[in-house]
């Protein structure tokens, strides 16, 4: 893991465009069906679940990453005001899919709550809830967007609209205007 550079591309090498990752910045691995991390030197530090793996320009020791841990590679300078000087975070998941697919829990909570939320006395096929912009169902296992006007869309389809004129939100259904950063 490191900084991106035109001359030094690698097939085998995770890369980012920030000045506060050093060229050669951290190693991440898998052993044994394990996933680990350590800090190889860098400059501006490793951290893992906000614990600096080591000191400026040491070597870590290895690190046991799991499921939900959080990854930041050096720290934002002069408050991050620019993308190019602002640390790198990741949120790490690990086989969650696997582990989510197996659950009866999760697939009877999400059957109990539809059948509350639709109700027994409509019709089969009224009670598949589409996305508007894709026209695929809406289903277990999916990231939503739940529109402050409670209209549900598939996140991947509603994220570029959301993205575009953030903090402001206008639902592609019913064009309310919603600002998404009012308090609660």
């Amino acid at each position: 893991i490191g900084r991106f550079s035109d001359r030094n591309a690698q097939a085998d090498r995770l890369s980012f465009k920030s000045k506060v990752v050093s060229r050669n910045h951290a190693e991440l691995w898998t052993e044994a069906g394990k996933v680990f991390i350590r800090d190889i030197g860098s400059s501006s530090g490793t951290f893992l679940n906000r614990i600096r793996l080591s000191p400026p320009s040491h070597i870590s020791q290895p690190h046991e990453v799991k499921d939900g841990d959080a990854i930041q590679l050096g720290v934002d300078y002069q408050g991050g005001l620019e993308p190019i000087y602002r640390a790198v975070r990741i949120r790490v998941e690990l086989n969650r899919q696997i582990q989510n697919a197996n659950s009866p829990f999760t697939r009877t909570a999400f059957q109990q709550l539809r059948s509350h939320l639709i109700g027994t006395n409509i019709p089969f096929s009224a009670d598949i809830q589409e996305c508007c912009i894709c026209l695929y169902a809406i289903a277990p296992f999916q990231a939503l967007f739940l529109a402050p006007c409670s209209h549900i869309f598939h996140f991947k389809c509603l994220r570029p609209i959301v993205f575009q004129n953030y903090p402001g939100f206008s639902c592609p259904l019913c064009r309310s205007y919603f600002d998404l950063e009012a308090s609660v």
